[in-house]
């Protein structure tokens, strides 16, 4: 049965916390307020309940991809699971391969447990992890196993939950894959299964199908911005309650030290990696160059100046002031052309190409300097959506004549050959 209490009330006598598909996001970009997310924020979340009433699961899929900057934040994230005081990790195949090649599997280097269905040679990971806690009316045994559904059979779920009379069980499955057959049959020959874990539809965590229907099927969502709580409640009776809620980690909780600490680490690593410089970057076309804002100033004074006292030119001193300067995944949005060669590589060597300049919006100037004009600017073009998002931005979607309003530098009414067109 499930409890519907609100999704803000944490209560329960034993609550199961859930986070997972961190996907590399370790904290929020920060370049709007109201951002959900953060590893250093969840403490708060966790410590609403008493360490002896709590489990601590995360779903896995720690990053996106194998490189040098995901592998980076596969460390941290496994440092972080230590801090956070998790019990226990499902490792995906993607992530047993990156932890086992950064030698990260080994059950000395951590405090936490592991679990997965992916084998790999040399690893001995298993699928299962128990853990009995106590509600006020006696003891509850909680089970967590992982199931690659490409290679385990419906009946093998059942064998890993067989269900002692002297105890109360609580069972929950983390599947790699989920539909409505799979459910289904999970329901028929694996009665014993109170909890799908499946994979997530959504960033935002959500209870699949019927809540009131056994086993509760859930996903955890994505990026951090909400932990999941299985809140595993004790009437007295035989049958224990579950319900589900999810709470999300803004910015109103306090920030744990020891996890900002961490995030700093990270920022020094990318630092030390010079992973701006490492960048692929596109060729482009017709031998353009990016030429830096200064250009333009001797044809477009006025435009340029105007443009030098707006929020874009110290885009670049925004990064500063939070250390982030050096991340790739940030300094995209906050200089010219880094996607490309002769865009931003550091400060150092194109100094010039910080911060959001001409080049952003009307393209590499290289040869309308040139020509004097004669060539009009050309692609690649930025469009506001592609830094002002709904993560990154949160207010843009609904307000875009306010915030294309700041950024006019333009005379009105237009006249020909104006910056505008």
């Amino acid at each position: 049965m499930v409890d519907k209490a609100p999704d803000s009330n944490i209560r329960g006598d034993v609550i199961v916390f859930f986070t997972g598909n961190e996907l590399g996001a370790l904290k929020p970009c920060g370049c709007s307020g109201g951002q959900l997310g953060g590893l250093d924020r969840r403490p708060a979340v966790f410590a609403s309940v008493p360490r002896q009433r709590r489990l601590i699961v995360d779903a896995g899929s720690l990053v996106e991809s194998d490189s040098e900057q995901n592998l980076i934040k596969f460390n941290i994230v496994m440092q972080a699971f230590d801090l956070l005081g998790c019990d226990v990790v499902n490792l995906t195949e993607k992530d047993i391969e990156i932890g086992k090649s950064l030698g990260l599997l080994d059950e000395t280097s951590r405090k936490f447990n592991i679990i997965s269905s992916h084998k790999q040679p040399d690893v001995n990971v298993p699928v299962k992890f128990t853990k009995p806690l106590r509600t006020k009316n006696g003891a509850v045994k909680v089970t967590i196993a992982t199931f690659n559904m490409g290679a385990s059979r419906v009946e093998q779920i059942g064998e890993f939950f067989s269900r002692q009379s002297n105890l109360r069980n609580v069972n929950i499955a983390i599947l790699n894959r989920c539909d409505a057959a799979i459910i289904s049959s999970i329901a028929d020959k694996a009665p014993a299964v109170d909890c799908l874990v499946c994979p997530p539809e959504s960033d935002d965590p959500m209870v699949i199908g019927d809540p009131n229907r056994k086993p509760l099927v859930i996903s955890v969502g994505r990026f951090g911005r909400y932990v999941s709580a299985l809140r595993i409640i004790d009437t007295g009776e035989k049958q224990l309650k579950i319900g589900f809620s999810t709470i999300a980690v803004n910015e109103s909780l306090p920030q744990d030290n020891s996890l900002v600490e961490l995030y700093k680490t990270y920022q020094q690593l990318v630092k030390d990696g010079k992973l701006l410089e490492k960048m692929g970057r596109f060729t482009l076309p017709d031998n353009l160059k990016y030429v830096g804002s200064d250009s333009c100033k001797f044809c477009h004074e006025y435009e340029y100046q105007m443009c030098s006292n707006q929020g874009h030119a110290h885009a670049y001193a925004t990064l500063e002031k939070v250390g982030s300067q050096y991340d790739p995944e940030c300094a995209i949005c906050h200089t010219v052309g880094m996607k490309y060669e002769s865009g931003f590589v550091s400060e150092e060597k194109t100094g010039y190409l910080k911060d959001v300049g001409c080049e952003n919006c009307h393209g590499p100037g290289s040869e309308h300097i040139k020509t004097l004009g004669a060539a009009k600017s050309s692609d690649p073009k930025s469009r506001c959506i592609d830094c002002h998002t709904p993560e990154q931005s949160r207010d843009y979607a609904a307000n875009q004549q306010i915030y294309f309003d700041k950024i006019v530098h333009w005379r009105e009414p237009n006249t020909p050959g104006d910056v505008k067109k």
